[in-house]
Formats: C-alpha cells, structure tokens, sequence
C-alpha cells in the first residue's frame, strides 16, 4: 500500500495550496460543527472535536471560523445545519472499487453529485454492501521523520495500540484500530513528537494494481468525487508503485 499512501499524503500537501482550499476548508468546517454537536462542545472531553480542530489548524483555517463551528455545533450559537451522515459505494475505471463518506444536508442533492461524478468518469453506482466489505476502519497518523527511526516511534506507540509504522520517505504512516487513534495521538504527543494527521480512515484489505493509464483514470474520478460539496473522503482499493506515481506526476 506504500505507493496509495504516498499518493494520499502528496494531495493532502497540495490540497493546502491548491484553487481548492475552499472546497477544503469547508470540509473541516463542517466536521469540527459534526463532532462538536455528537460529543458536545468542549474539544477536552470530546477526543473527535480535538482532532477535527487540530486538522483544521494545521490546515490554515482561521480561529474565528473554527470557533464558530464549534459554537454552532455546540448550541452555543444558532444557525447549525442538519448534517447527515451518507455512504455511497461505487465502481471506478480497472475494477476499482469506491467507497464515497458524505456529509449533507440533502440527500438527494448528495446522491445526485455522487452518481453524476461516478458515471461521468469511467465509474457506476453499486448497491449498498457491495464493496464496503473490502475496506476495514483503522486510524492513521502521518508524521514528518524528522531524524527519527522506526523504531524510536514504534516504541512510542506501540503500548498505545499501533499496529505497524510503515515508512513514507519522509514521512512515517501509523496504523491502528479506529477506537486506538486518540490514544495512539496522545502518545506522540506525550513523546514530543509532531504530526501531520491523525484520522480515522478506510483501508483496503485487496488492492488492485494500476499502471500510469488506469491510475489517470482513477485520480480523475476521485478529483471529480472531491469536488463534489457533500463528499467528506473517497477511499478506493488501489495500488500505485513508486514508478508509476512518478509516471503519473
């Protein structure tokens, strides 16, 4: 999975600079407003709120919008959206398969972004359960090196519950249960380690190998998924080599 990591790590730096920090802050807006109105409005005891704030400082967001997404979120303020919660999931072009998060406050708006996207770019819509099977939940952080081995961070993490420290090049991907990230966080923290991210995410347990055409393929079909304004993440069960993304650029 070295080469779909990479991938995903060199657009989350691009994202920050790109046309679409918009679109991006937007998605963090809403996911600090989602955590604060599930586990309530005080990021101290609400691990989830934590780390939605955190990815949105990270990403440049200013304090004032942060701020007031918690309040809304929180009830502390009016003017909160019904946000629900969507999965879609879908086929793209080579056979990969698509798991789509939505966050929206119309679903059939959602649906229709989602489907248009899909079938306008080599893919089609699939039935509720037809691919979810392939992608377990697991926490991810992406940490910068920073002269550090992998054995300095996997003896900070490893009683946190991490499951494997993968290398990145200059990053470091750890990977545990869902349920383990906070405490996975907590402890590169209390370490004095920094890091970049740290999510719950969707990993694929079969990837399907692309080359330079398919993957072009399928970053196109999950540039148009991203553009959509209720996809929160895209997932797909795609592997890339380091030659490849080079290929691909």
């Amino acid at each position: 999975m070295s080469g779909h990591s990479k991938w995903a790590t060199t657009k989350h730096k691009k994202a920050a600079v790109d046309a679409k920090r918009g679109k991006l802050f937007a998605r963090l807006i809403k996911n600090i407003e989602v955590a604060a109105r599930t586990g309530g409005g005080d990021p101290d005891g609400n691990p989830t709120l934590y780390d939605a704030i955190q990815k949105a400082k990270k990403n440049s967001v200013p304090q004032d919008n942060i701020e007031r997404a918690r309040k809304r979120g929180g009830g502390e303020e009016a003017g909160g959206a019904d946000w629900q919660n969507i999965t879609y999931e879908g086929y793209g072009p080579n056979g990969v398969a698509v798991f789509i998060e939505c966050l929206t406050d119309n679903r059939n708006r959602a649906a229709s972004e989602v489907r248009t996207a899909l079938t306008r770019n080599g893919g089609s819509l699939a039935d509720p359960g037809s691919v979810a099977y392939l992608f377990t939940r697991k926490g991810v952080v992406i940490m910068p090196k920073n002269d550090l081995s992998e054995d300095d961070v996997l003896m900070a993490v490893l009683d946190a519950g991490a499951e494997e420290v993968n290398d990145l090049g200059d990053q470091f991907e750890i990977v545990s249960e869902a349920t383990d990230l906070v405490e996975v966080r907590k402890a590169l923290q209390a370490a004095g380690f920094d890091y970049e991210s740290a999510d719950p995410t969707f990993l694929p347990s079969v990837s399907v190998p692309l080359d330079a055409d398919g993957a072009k393929k399928v970053f196109k079909l999950i540039d148009a998924l991203e553009d959509c304004d209720d996809v929160q993440n895209v997932y797909a069960n795609f592997d890339v080599s380091d030659e490849v993304l080079a290929e691909v650029g």
